[in-house]
């Protein structure tokens, strides 16, 4: 019995994209739809950090981060006793995290390295803007935090690990970290 190539029974279905590779690949789809709506309409090719940034600001729309302005009697505190006015926005998390995604898919999708709009100074200005006013205006630090690892830890973890807890079934090296600055 000779099994007939075209049929499908011999055929694997593609793996699934991990979580990661979806959100970039719909951010990508999302920044596309963005620049063909611009007005006028942007080409990819001509994008720079500018348009970026402009992106950025355009998101914030859909925030649901509360911001507190400087002249809000809640501005510092993390978790104000009652509702303000003050406008939802992006957090800085998902724009480092988005920025980080949009770079790789930048990359991917044939864009030139040295010319990657989402890698320009501004845009990383732009987000240590973002982080620094959204840790005033809420109260929280976002300095990164130090990791001290000692020779006796990092001997245990060259041999291997025989917990099944660390990194069970997840792809935890997917790239998803942000990568703004």
């Amino acid at each position: 019995m000779d099994p007939d190539p075209s049929s499908g029974a011999a055929a694997t279905p593609a793996p699934s994209p991990s979580r990661y590779e979806s959100q970039k690949r719909r951010d990508w789809g999302t920044f596309q739809q963005y620049l063909r709506n611009h007005k006028p309409p942007l080409a990819l090719q001509r994008c720079n950090g500018a348009n970026v940034i402009e992106f950025l600001k355009y998101l914030d729309q859909f925030g649901k981060t509360k911001v507190h302005l400087t002249t809000c009697p809640y501005f510092g505190q993390l978790n104000p006793p009652v509702s303000c006015a003050c406008p939802l926005k992006q957090a800085w998390g998902s724009l480092d995290a988005l920025i980080g995604r949009l770079r790789a898919a930048y990359d991917e999708n044939g864009g030139i390295q040295e010319n990657n709009p989402f890698a320009a100074k501004a845009v990383k200005m732009y987000l240590r803007e973002v982080r620094e006013s959204q840790g005033k205006a809420r109260g929280v630090s976002y300095e990164k935090k130090k990791r001290k690892r000692s020779a006796a830890a990092t001997a245990d973890d060259g041999a291997g690990s025989s917990r099944g807890d660390v990194g069970a079934g997840a792809d935890s090296n997917d790239g998803g970290g942000g990568g703004g600055s």
